[in-house]
């Protein structure tokens, strides 16, 4: 794993100046990407990166984390790995931080944006939810295991990956008196700004979707701002490991 000047921690591959940016959602890791890698080294041409964002994994954390800040570190990797154009698949929150991206306000060329499951509609109640999560002293287990039990429930994979998976260990790092999911609570605090706003603010060509089971965005909540968004069949919130063929059919590269 690579790492910017900036502390953004990195997996990366593939050559060339067209840079394809792999975004996880809020509580995730890069790692989470790891069935769809397999389609990208086949099939994108280009180089690929897939970081950890700030606060997350092994990625510096500090404040602040609202997706501008986010963004910038998108660009700052961009920029050093010498990218002239740029491609974002990003996952819920991740997505957010692509289109932000993508509205021409970092120095970078935005091809296009696909974003998948992004919450657009937060209550005010789920808005105070997420508030309140930042400003928890991060939680310290006795065992890795048990750290990486509550990092995929941080990150909606608990039913989906178990927590001996690396994708699951790849969300822990040692604590002082045990073992803490790598994620900075202070993170939940991005919180709060207008999705909806945010992604019709993208200047970019931008592809909602999301998977057919995906208890936080419907079809017509998407086509608010996207009126092509695109539902993927027998997924959930977590489509890029679902489906990830499906997903990665929405860039048109497989």
């Amino acid at each position: 794993m690579r790492r910017t000047r900036g502390g953004i921690a990195y997996f990366t591959g593939g050559t060339g100046d067209s840079l394809l940016l792999l975004l996880h959602g809020l509580g995730a890791t890069a790692a989470v990407w790891r069935r769809l890698l397999p389609l990208v080294e086949e099939s994108w041409d280009g180089r690929w990166a897939a970081p950890d964002l700030r606060g997350h994994g092994l990625s510096v954390a500090e404040q602040p984390y609202g997706f501008g800040v986010h963004a910038a570190d998108m660009a700052a990797l961009a920029t050093e790995l010498g990218a002239s154009r740029v491609t974002v698949l990003g996952h819920s929150f991740g997505g957010v931080v692509g289109a932000v991206l993508g509205g021409g306000w970092f120095g970078v060329d935005v091809d296009r944006v696909v974003a998948v499951g992004v919450k657009i509609d937060w209550t005010p109640d789920e808005v105070a939810g997420a508030r309140r999560m930042a400003a928890r002293s991060p939680q310290v287990f006795p065992t890795a295991a048990e750290a990486a039990d509550r990092h995929l429930r941080l990150a909606g994979l608990r039913e989906l990956v178990d927590p001996a998976d690396p994708v699951a260990r790849a969300g822990v790092r040692v604590a002082d008196s045990g073992w803490a999911p790598a994620l900075d609570p202070r993170a939940f605090g991005a919180v709060g700004p207008s999705v909806e706003t945010v992604l019709a603010r993208c200047e970019a060509p931008l592809r909602l979707a999301a998977g057919s089971g995906d208890p936080m965005v419907s079809l017509g909540t998407m086509q608010r701002v996207d009126p092509d968004a695109v539902v993927i069949d027998a997924a959930g919130h977590n489509a890029h490991w679902e489906a990830p063929e499906a997903v990665w059919r929405l860039l048109g590269a497989g």
